[in-house]
């Protein structure tokens, strides 16, 4: 199986999509001359021509407003964002209009349409342009919400979330774009709604989604020297949120440790939290543990920035805290 990065993957799924479908177009800041800020979109504009690759000005509330005015009209766009700290000028178009369309017109509109861009911290950039927006968006009925951790995933679930006749969050990772992975040259579509078990174990379940779940496979590494089996579960989608793979694998390891990058307070480890104390508490041998950012505006500096992200000698701690070993 050929390797691609998740750029290329990304770029691959709206170029499928496109051929495939006409009234599938792409718009955004620097998507068409200049090839994606990120070159996801590299090679687009000059297949498609520039009535379905827009270059847009930088004016998020406005360009939102007219895709999801696009959409109700027939057409499928692509909204690209910079980043979704960019997200929260047009947030009242995403909010109140996007997700609510098809309740409030008793289901005369449905809105296809994907919002996709960069979440989370990416380095250096400070705290307006490095935060998680997953739960946010989540917390919106109406809203789907995907945040992939790899090119395969990313492709299979861009495509459905294109497919899809309902508004779509798609949450990518300026840190992951260089990032390789195998991926199938043919067709394939990923549901939107199932997690993965990207490793298999006995002793803990470690939850987790987007660029940061690397941290969890290197606790995983660790920890398998000290005899410690992992099963980590990818969610892929936070919303829908698939709780059956959660409590399944809860009940086969009675323990939970879930790792975000994100702020605690109400967070997408809060919701999995509740509901698998919930549903499954007769099987939970220790209390749940999250792990998640510091409760602080993204600092600018590296060794703050290095304090204020989870790592994996956080979820390794987390771990021994519900397995009781010190």
């Amino acid at each position: 199986m050929r390797t691609i990065q998740f750029r290329e993957a990304i770029c691959e799924a709206m170029s499928e999509e496109m051929r495939r479908d006409e009234t599938i177009y792409l718009l955004g800041e620097e998507v068409a001359e200049y090839n994606g800020a990120y070159k996801a979109s590299k090679g687009m504009l000059d297949e498609f021509g520039a009535k379905r690759v827009i270059d847009t000005p930088i004016a998020e509330s406005g360009f939102s407003g007219i895709a999801i005015g696009s959409a109700m009209n027939g057409n499928r766009p692509i909204v690209e964002y910079m980043t979704f700290n960019f997200s929260l000028v047009a947030i009242d178009q995403i909010i109140n209009n996007a997700a609510k369309m098809r309740q409030m017109s008793g289901g005369q509109f449905n809105i296809p349409i994907v919002f996709r861009g960069p979440t989370g911290s990416a380095g250096q950039l400070g705290a307006t342009h490095s935060q998680a927006f997953e739960s946010w968006f989540a917390n919106t009925p109406g809203l789907k919400v995907i945040v992939p951790s790899n090119p395969y995933d990313a492709k299979g679930l861009l495509k459905a979330a294109i497919r899809d006749d309902d508004p779509v969050i798609f949450m990518e990772s300026e840190q992951m774009y260089g990032d390789k992975g195998e991926v199938p040259d043919g067709e394939y579509i990923l549901p939107i709604g199932v997690a993965d078990i990207k490793r298999k174990g006995t002793d803990v379940t470690v939850v987790s989604f987007g660029k940061i779940i690397k941290e969890a496979y290197k606790a995983a590494d660790i920890l398998e020297k000290e005899g410690v089996s992992i099963e980590i579960i990818d969610l892929r989608t936070v919303r829908p949120l698939d709780k059956e793979a959660i409590l399944t694998s809860v009940k086969k390891t009675n323990r939970l440790v879930i790792l975000e990058e994100a702020w605690p307070f109400g967070g997408v480890a809060s919701e999995i939290t509740y509901f698998v104390q919930e549903e499954a508490f007769d099987y939970l041998d220790a209390p749940v543990q999250r792990i998640t950012t510091a409760d602080t505006p993204t600092p600018y500096s590296p060794e703050l920035l290095q304090e204020w992200l989870p790592n994996a000698n956080d979820v390794v701690n987390a771990v021994k805290k519900v397995l009781y070993r010190k």
